[in-house]
């Protein structure tokens, strides 16, 4: 699917419609802006979230807590800082 927009003024760049729906994009929700190749890219944020926790979760087991192992990482570095 392809459409033809004009950048408007303040750089303002309006999404057609049928795009919109295409991807499920509307008012008020998040996208994603990139530049990749030399293109830009628009991406639907929270698809995105979803896309990057599916994938982190592929190789994280699900009883591990990454957050959990990272508190206790800066714990011990803590403790080696202070000599003990």
């Amino acid at each position: 699917m392809k459409a033809y927009a004009k950048i408007g003024s303040h750089g303002r760049l309006v999404i057609p419609a049928e795009l919109r729906a295409a991807v499920g994009l509307k008012e008020g929700d998040q996208v994603l802006i990139e530049i990749r190749d030399g293109d830009l890219r628009i991406r639907n944020y929270e698809r995105t979230v979803r896309w990057v926790q599916e994938t982190v979760a592929k190789y994280v087991p699900r009883d591990v807590s990454l957050v959990d192992e990272l508190i206790a990482e800066r714990r011990e570095e803590a403790k080696r800082e202070d000599g003990e």
